[in-house]
């Protein structure tokens, strides 16, 4: 166990610490706008970690923010298949897709909202004829228009604010379905692999069943072997036949699942997937080096999602202060300058020319209570915000603490039934040679058989899970870490 985590700490130690990150970052989501709200100060993350010593065992690492950082981290596993297919699910999965177009969408939108407090100009022109006791006559006009809203209480640049929160607050949920997407493909494929490898393992032992089965008929013709025997060698074979059909099926809705997270359709496989060579011997992840010691500030702050739900916050507080200014006054200056004739060729004369300049405000005292409901709304908005920051936060930690000691259950358990698959091995061997020179019954090779196969099959559930830890301690932490040169981990 030792060899397999050397430097992480039982759980139950880092639960204080993250309680106390947990109320600091809490309360600092809504730092950028407090200057415009009424709200006491609060605590940030960093009083929260100078009040709280980082734990010296605990080895986590990250990397420095950004995309870049979390572009690669499951090539630490060191699988060329599996790279291929994050890869490969990351440029063509639909729901990663589904989030760049809402990114785009995002862009349109805080472009549409910075154009609202821009100057208009508009050019018209018109021409009509008209006709009244018997005489007609001719209207022509050429017309140039401005307008501009003075932005007297900050009301467009509050709108502006809030567009630019929700397009960063976009931009890191695309971040974090990509994480998400990697993370999955990642699992997917470990799930595919182990079901390959339980595979090959019962393939083993049905050829050991039948070897078995061979040797229990053979000694029922000498009279050694009743028919009771040959009836439990000969179910323990069936058995094994049809546990060898539903790993197959595993193993096909494994497949099923990847194609989905590649954007395929299940049962046609095309580019990489259908490269997989699902002959070849079965590999389970080899395990990344552990991590390094960071400060555990970051390593919440950097998870796209808590990014996301932290500028969802500012997003709604710009927006409340929008609310707020437009019960205010409202500046808007406008003017033109147009020609109007009776015709084309008198479009051209002094008199044609016209000039407007207009100055009008507007505040509106009697709404019947509108304006003041949708600040209140606008509020309700925003507390579910701060109450989805902190629901995230608390997930955030669960996450990391799930993650936490699952990999040390997982190292543990693979650790212990490495023995014990050595140990059953051994004994079915043992149970096989007694069986053969008549000092040992049938119930007892059986009784072996079964367990070297249990044991084998606890032992690849745990390489996979322990696998499969890394991966979500990965997604929990947000992405990539700096590995310890001087930590190493071995695969049991």
């Amino acid at each position: 166990m030792h060899r397999l985590l050397p430097h992480l700490p039982t759980p139950g130690a880092l639960r204080p610490f993250f309680i106390t990150l947990t109320l600091g970052l809490a309360v600092s989501g809504c730092a950028p706008w407090a200057a415009q709200t009424a709200a006491p100060a609060t605590p940030t993350a960093r009083d929260a970690q100078a009040a709280s010593p980082v734990p010296a065992q605990w080895s986590v690492a990250l990397a420095a923010s950004g995309p870049q950082a979390d572009a690669d981290w499951w090539r630490g596993f060191d699988d060329a298949r599996l790279t291929a297919l994050v890869d490969a699910a990351l440029a063509h999965n639909l729901e990663l897709r589904a989030a760049a177009i809402n990114l785009e969408r995002a862009r349109a939108q805080r472009a549409l909202t910075a154009a609202a407090g821009e100057p208009g100009l508009g050019l018209g022109a018109r021409a009509g004829r008209n006709r009244s006791g018997g005489r007609s006559a001719s209207s022509l006009g050429l017309a140039l228009d401005a307008s501009w809203e003075a932005d007297l209480f900050g009301a467009n640049a509050a709108a502006l604010a809030a567009a630019d929160a929700d397009l960063q607050a976009t931009a890191s949920t695309l971040q974090a379905t990509r994480l998400a997407i990697a993370a999955e493909a990642a699992l997917a494929y470990l799930q595919w692999q182990g079901a390959r490898a339980q595979h090959a393992g019962s393939t083993r032992s049905l050829q050991s069943q039948q070897q078995t089965l061979a040797l229990v008929l053979q000694r029922q013709q000498s009279g050694l072997a009743s028919g009771l025997e040959v009836e439990q060698a000969r179910s323990a074979v069936l058995q094994l036949q049809a546990r060898l059909d539903a790993l197959q099926l595993a193993q096909t809705q494994a497949l099923h699942g990847l194609a989905l997270l590649l954007g395929q359709a299940p049962g046609a496989p095309t580019g990489v997937l259908a490269q997989l060579d699902t002959t070849g011997t079965p590999r389970i992840l080899q395990a990344p080096r552990l991590p390094a010691l960071a400060q555990p500030a970051e390593l919440l702050q950097r998870r796209y999602d808590l990014q996301a739900a932290g500028l969802r916050i500012q997003a709604q507080l710009a927006t409340l202060a929008q609310r707020e200014a437009e019960r205010r006054p409202q500046l808007r200056l406008s003017g033109n300058l147009a020609l109007q004739a009776a015709s084309w060729s008198a479009l051209g004369g002094s008199g044609a020319l016209l000039a407007g300049l207009a100055a009008a405000i507007d505040w509106p005292l009697l709404d019947g209570g509108a304006g003041a409901a949708r600040v209140q709304a606008q509020q309700a908005a925003l507390a579910t915000a701060r109450n989805d920051w902190q629901a995230a936060v608390l997930g955030a930690v669960r996450d990391v603490e799930d993650a936490l000691a699952a990999l040390t259950t997982a190292g543990a358990r693979a650790a212990t039934l490495q023995d014990a698959a050595r140990s059953a091995d051994e004994a079915r061997r043992l149970a096989r040679i007694g069986y053969e020179g008549g000092v040992a019954d049938f119930l007892s090779l059986l009784d072996a058989e079964r367990s070297a196969l249990s044991a084998a099959d606890a032992l690849l559930s745990a390489r996979v899970d322990l696998a499969a830890s890394h991966v979500r301690l990965y997604k929990a932490l947000g992405g990539h870490w700096n590995p310890d040169p001087d930590a190493r981990s071995t695969r049991p």
